[in-house]
């Protein structure tokens, strides 16, 4: 894995403070101190670093996609179907005057939109991400998490043709 500049620095100060506290016992505390906030900050950097790179989602793991499969079942298969086909005339309005759920099996649009954008979709909904929306898709970020959200994700790419499926990964990689 390539490290960015910043990390880098930051690992070199943890280990200059580590040499620094063998060398000088008196100031001890204090460069323990220094060293775990320093320390604090690699491992809180290096986990956002790592929290943005596992996009895009892949449907090659058996095991992401079968747990996909009976999270999907649990939580998303009431709107959009087990087969992820969608709401009948998905295209239409429900009686309340909302979007019905669209289908997911790549004969919508949901294929157009990045993995970072959908897992947000799921774990957040989309009042959250879009001012004044009136629809019925609420985020799951208290049922579901991260790793939950991305086996959804890879369960619904199986669906994808592998044309479909090569674009999606391409555009999410950026």
């Amino acid at each position: 894995m390539k490290r960015s500049k910043p990390f880098m620095r930051m690992q070199q100060d943890m280990f200059r403070t580590l040499n620094v506290m063998r060398r000088k016992p008196k100031s001890s505390l204090i460069n323990l101190l220094r060293f775990i906030c320093i320390f604090s900050l690699v491992c809180l950097f290096s986990s956002k670093v790592q929290a943005d790179k596992h996009f895009p989602i892949e449907r090659n793991s058996k095991a992401q996609t079968e747990t996909g499969k009976v999270l999907f079942n649990q939580n998303c298969a009431s709107c959009h179907m087990s087969n992820l086909s969608g709401a009948k005339d998905w295209q239409s309005l429900d009686e309340d005057g909302h979007r019905k759920a669209p289908p997911l099996n790549g004969t919508a649009h949901t294929w157009h939109h990045p993995d970072k954008m959908l897992h947000q979709i799921i774990k957040l909904g989309l009042p959250k991400l879009i001012k004044d929306y009136q629809g019925k898709m609420l985020g799951f970020g208290d049922k579901l998490s991260d790793e939950d959200i991305d086996s959804i994700l890879a369960y619904i790419k199986t669906y994808w043709s592998e044309d479909i499926y090569n674009q999606h990964i391409k555009m999410s990689k950026n």
